[in-house]
Protein backbone atom coordinates (compact mmCIF):
# COMPACT_ATOMS: atom_id res chain seq x y z
CA UNK A 1 0.00 0.00 0.00
CA UNK A 2 1.07 3.24 -0.97
CA UNK A 3 1.93 5.96 1.86
CA UNK A 4 -0.87 8.19 0.61
CA UNK A 5 -3.18 5.11 0.68
CA UNK A 6 -2.10 3.98 3.98
CA UNK A 7 -2.73 7.60 5.59
CA UNK A 8 -6.30 7.91 4.22
CA UNK A 9 -7.18 3.87 5.23
CA UNK A 10 -5.70 5.22 8.85
CA UNK A 11 -7.41 8.43 8.90
CA UNK A 12 -10.92 7.20 8.39
CA UNK A 13 -10.46 3.97 10.25
CA UNK A 14 -9.63 6.31 13.05
CA UNK A 15 -12.45 9.39 12.61
CA UNK A 16 -14.99 5.77 12.43
CA UNK A 17 -13.65 4.22 15.68
CA UNK A 18 -13.85 7.59 17.43
CA UNK A 19 -17.92 8.01 16.03
CA UNK A 20 -16.53 11.24 14.50
CA UNK A 21 -18.23 12.78 11.36
CA UNK A 22 -15.80 14.46 8.50
CA UNK A 23 -17.50 17.84 9.65
CA UNK A 24 -16.88 17.57 13.12
CA UNK A 25 -12.95 16.43 12.50
CA UNK A 26 -12.41 19.24 10.37
CA UNK A 27 -13.57 21.41 13.11
CA UNK A 28 -12.02 19.89 15.52
CA UNK A 29 -8.55 19.73 13.68
CA UNK A 30 -9.39 23.59 12.17
CA UNK A 31 -9.20 22.14 8.69
CA UNK A 32 -11.51 22.14 6.16
CA UNK A 33 -14.29 19.26 5.57
CA UNK A 34 -13.64 18.89 2.03
CA UNK A 35 -9.89 18.69 2.56
CA UNK A 36 -10.74 15.58 5.59
CA UNK A 37 -12.91 13.94 2.51
CA UNK A 38 -9.95 14.14 0.11
CA UNK A 39 -7.26 13.17 2.93
CA UNK A 40 -9.63 9.98 3.21
CA UNK A 41 -9.53 9.31 -0.65
CA UNK A 42 -6.20 9.54 -0.99
CA UNK A 43 -6.26 12.80 -3.14
CA UNK A 44 -3.70 14.67 -0.96
CA UNK A 45 -1.02 14.70 1.52
CA UNK A 46 -1.30 16.13 4.68
CA UNK A 47 0.27 19.33 5.24
CA UNK A 48 2.46 19.16 8.89
CA UNK A 49 0.08 21.43 10.19
CA UNK A 50 -2.91 19.86 9.49
CA UNK A 51 -1.64 16.49 10.35
CA UNK A 52 -0.54 17.78 13.70
CA UNK A 53 -4.21 18.86 14.19
CA UNK A 54 -5.37 16.24 12.54
CA UNK A 55 -3.59 13.44 15.30
CA UNK A 56 -5.01 15.96 18.11
CA UNK A 57 -8.23 15.48 16.99
CA UNK A 58 -8.11 11.82 16.68
CA UNK A 59 -5.73 11.25 19.99
CA UNK A 60 -3.46 9.51 18.46
CA UNK A 61 0.39 9.80 17.99
CA UNK A 62 2.32 8.87 15.26
CA UNK A 63 5.21 5.87 15.53
CA UNK A 64 8.00 8.47 14.65
CA UNK A 65 6.61 10.59 17.85
CA UNK A 66 6.22 7.40 20.21
CA UNK A 67 10.54 6.59 19.30
CA UNK A 68 11.23 10.07 19.70
CA UNK A 69 9.81 9.70 23.57
CA UNK A 70 11.52 6.55 23.88
CA UNK A 71 14.85 7.77 22.90
CA UNK A 72 14.39 11.00 25.48
CA UNK A 73 13.27 8.60 28.28
CA UNK A 74 16.50 6.40 27.29
CA UNK A 75 19.10 9.89 27.68
CA UNK A 76 17.32 10.36 30.82
CA UNK A 77 17.79 7.40 32.57
CA UNK A 78 21.59 7.27 31.71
Amino acid sequence: MEGRQLVAWNLRRLRVLRSLSQEALAADAEVDRSYVGRLERAEENPTVGAWIGLRQSLRFMSPSCYANQRLASNRRSR
